[in-house]
């Protein structure tokens, strides 16, 4: 088993042609990370001349020059153990390298090593579950359904939504990121007020919006945007990745015409799965339940592990965090 460089072409090829492939692992999320300030190394791993894996390692900085390795949502699931201790082996170079102390995974498929959401020694290596960077669980629908078949699987409440949204005389559109991006942020902040939880920084959006594969769709009413989506388009997955309305004439419904506009666009594009990126019922329970209304199968993802490098500075690195938490 060897490394091997990957131009965009080979790494994008192999990482979209997985099942539920993820933009978090494409090129062009590396090159936004980079925009954003971050290192970003890029490996394929081959074996007997056959690309195995392929991976997009974030580097995110820590105090004392320290750092950690981040790879989102990776697929794992035809790796054997030699394979995969290579692989880790290879990661931890780069760690010395990069003053890393552990490097921090979201597995999409289970590992072939018992007991693995327990403490395991690997070698010489200890892999710890951690927090969730990523959502655990989400909501996948199969977009090679027919599209009646679609509609049959929503709850009925969604379906009557929909329709109701229609007939209110609801405008929907690809956003421009430059024109519209003041009215997206606007209902951004009022959402993230009213449904409580935490967005990225203004820049953050602005920044993610000039990717190719990424699109804003917004919902119109009386000449007012009043719901936008941000989507991602890559491989065979079409992925809900931010979305937000505003508090003016929630009784009309925007977002349940714009994500069936959305689903429908991507299914005449080709593409086989629409990600609803994330359901959580204890912290988002109106989001959850707005998702789960569209159907679509649930899936479970065995959370964030942390493959640690430097147990000394580890420990520190939680506590460090625990004491945060606290304050």
């Amino acid at each position: 088993m060897k490394i091997v460089n990957l131009n965009r072409e080979q790494l994008n090829s192999f990482v979209g042609a997985q099942k539920h492939s993820q933009f978090l692992q494409s090129w062009e999320w590396g090159e936004f990370q980079e925009s954003w300030g971050n290192k970003v190394v890029r490996l394929g791993f081959e074996d007997q001349k056959k690309l195995v894996m392929a991976l997009t390692l974030i580097k995110v900085s820590l105090p004392f020059l320290k750092s950690y390795l981040f790879a989102p949502r990776i697929g794992i699931k035809y790796l054997t153990e030699d394979q995969l201790k290579f692989i880790f082996d290879s990661i931890e170079g780069i760690a010395q390298k990069e003053k890393a102390i552990f490097f921090r995974f979201e597995p999409r498929t289970k590992f072939s090593i018992s007991n693995f959401t327990h403490q395991t020694t690997m070698g010489q290596f200890l892999i710890y579950k951690t927090i969730d960077i990523q959502p655990p669980k989400t909501i996948i629908l199969n977009l090679e359904k027919e599209e009646e078949e679609l509609l049959r699987a929503m709850h009925q409440k969604t379906r009557y939504n929909i329709g109701l949204a229609q007939r209110k005389g609801i405008f929907i559109r690809e956003g421009n990121p430059e024109n519209d991006f003041e009215e997206f942020w606007r209902i951004m902040e009022q959402t993230k007020d009213r449904d409580m939880f935490r967005s990225h920084s203004k820049g953050y959006y602005r920044k993610m919006l000039l990717l190719d594969n990424i699109k804003l769709f917004v919902a119109e009413f009386e000449g007012r945007v009043i719901s936008a989506n941000i989507i991602s388009f890559f491989g065979n997955m079409a992925t809900y990745i931010h979305g937000a309305s505003s508090n003016e004439h929630r009784n009309i419904m925007a977002p349940y015409l714009l994500q069936w506009h959305v689903i429908k666009l991507a299914k005449e594009k080709g593409y086989k799965y629409y990600d609803f990126h994330g359901i959580d019922a204890q912290k988002w329970p109106g989001v959850t339940r707005f998702k789960k209304g569209f159907g679509g199968d649930e899936i479970n993802y065995q959370g964030t592990f942390d493959l640690v490098f430097d147990k000394c500075w580890y420990i520190l690195y939680k506590l460090v965090r625990k004491m945060r938490r606290m304050i």
